[in-house]
């Protein structure tokens, strides 16, 4: 086992990290930008290492200032959490190269995954069910409109290393393609630099479901139930949860053994996340892998009774997996709502600002994962996650009525702070949602007293 873990992120993942690792005996090292230098993980560490000013770019993303921070603490691993650096092959290769435990997959697994093509043509060999789509990146408009006519309108059309939502655009007509190949190919090239595309079917009203897996170094895994994620918002999850509602028990066994197929056929290392589309006759698709822990991870820890992060630690130290498909029964319901500090009534900018005023929830069954604190900021340099809120209750209905309890209790104010506390109660408040029928066309034409409409098309991942 390593003894010191240096976190490669910031807010509430770093902290919730470095709990873990506390619990395991393992010394912590935090790394924090200057932006940074007052977060809550900073205190809480063995050591802190300042990385760089506020950009991303200039810290968090910067491989060389962490594989230093490193080697100046003696830290024998690295967690990435999510985002910034964790599905960055040449970051799980240096640490590699460095002597240092990358708590992850290997560097090539992430590289396969992370190229959406490959990663498609892999889950195919694989078994898994796709969507009609190319075969492999599209690398013209004339090419595009030919591959379009085949698979049939709407399309989507995809970076190849896109993810998060973004890079991605949806085509309905055949008038609009080759336009908009073309604009989603430079945002490709600025956001990722890559403006490799692929094109798929576009499913308008689907669910949006994946799948949790955890392999060890030795070819054996497990899939820990799944998660629903169709309430989002521009393609971002803003509300998850466990078990899927509605899902038929074959149906959901089905889509688990295909992602554990999945993942061993690759070789895979770690906690990681298989997400698929379900469509209204029953049938599912792949998406795509994400080679990291999930923002709504604790969704499947409450139901599981499993600490997902401590998993991959003991993976990540060449343990073998000590749990078994058939030990692993979910229990009652949980979901999470992700309470940012954005603003819904101006078409939900960043709003960030100082913490004057927090009161966090509390009672049975209620979790809440932040690095926020009274007195303390929401940076403008970063994403605008305040806090997640979960919740676990014997059945969905119950966990329905304690998350509305528990929003009720979140209260966030300071100049220039808001939150989508309010929002998120409306979308709970929803018919569909309420009776579990919602797709990933639910947030559309949602109405927030006090916010003008939102005309934004149905999202899918």
């Amino acid at each position: 086992m390593f003894t010191t873990v240096l976190i490669a992120n910031r807010g509430e993942i770093a902290l919730r990290v470095a709990r873990t690792c506390r619990e395991l005996g393992l010394r912590v090292v935090a790394v924090y930008s200057t932006e940074d230098r007052d977060a809550a993980v900073v205190d809480l560490a063995d050591e802190a290492v300042c990385i760089g000013p506020g950009p991303a770019r200039s810290s968090y993303l910067n491989m060389s200032a962490i594989l230093e921070a490193a080697r100046r603490t003696g830290a024998d691993a690295v967690h990435p959490g999510y985002g910034f650096l964790s599905e960055v092959p040449d970051f799980a290769e240096a640490c590699e190269a460095y002597g240092i435990t990358f708590v992850g997959p290997p560097a090539a697994v992430i590289e396969r995954l992370g190229d959406k093509a490959a990663a498609r043509a892999t889950m195919a060999a694989a078994g898994l069910p796709m969507l009609p789509g190319s075969d492999g990146p599209v690398q013209c408009p004339d090419l595009a409109v030919n591959v379009a006519a085949g698979i049939g309108y709407p399309v989507i059309v995809k970076a190849v290393a896109g993810g998060g939502g973004r890079g991605m655009q949806v085509v309905h007509e055949p008038a609009d393609l080759v336009r908009q190949f073309r604009e989603v190919k430079s945002a490709a090239q600025s956001l990722f630099g890559d403006d490799r595309l692929y094109l798929e079917r576009y499913l308008p009203t689907a669910r949006h479901v994946e799948v949790q897996i955890l392999c060890d170094q030795y070819g054996d895994g497990v899939y820990l139930g799944l998660r629903d994620c169709s309430a989002q918002r521009r393609r971002q999850k803003i509300i998850e949860e466990t078990p899927a509602p509605g899902l038929p028990a074959d149906l959901a066994r089905q889509m688990g053994e295909a992602a554990l197929r999945g993942a061993l056929a690759t070789g895979y290392v770690g906690a990681g996340t298989f997400e698929f589309l379900v469509d209204h006759d029953g049938g599912f698709h792949f998406m795509e892998v994400n080679c990291r822990i999930q923002v709504e991870h604790p969704v499947t820890e409450l139901t599981h009774g499993v600490d997902l992060v401590r998993e991959q630690l003991l993976i990540a130290a060449g343990e073998r997996l000590s749990l078994r498909q058939e030990d692993l029964v979910p229990r009652g319901a949980a979901m999470e709502c992700r309470i940012n500090a954005e603003d819904p009534a101006r078409d939900f900018v960043p709003a960030p600002g100082r913490l004057v005023e927090l009161t966090l929830p509390g009672g049975p069954f209620v979790r809440v994962d932040t690095d926020a604190y009274q007195g303390g900021r929401v940076s403008p340099a970063y994403d605008p996650l305040l806090a997640k809120l979960v919740v676990w209750a014997p059945d969905r209905p119950q966990a329905l009525l304690r998350m509305r309890r528990a929003l009720g209790e979140f209260h966030a104010a300071g100049p220039g702070l808001s939150t989508n506390r309010d929002f998120l109660l409306a979308v709970l408040d929803h018919p569909q949602f309420i009776e579990g029928t919602h797709d990933t066309s639910l947030v559309a034409g949602i109405n927030l007293t006090g916010a003008r409409g939102l005309t934004e098309e149905a999202s899918i991942g």
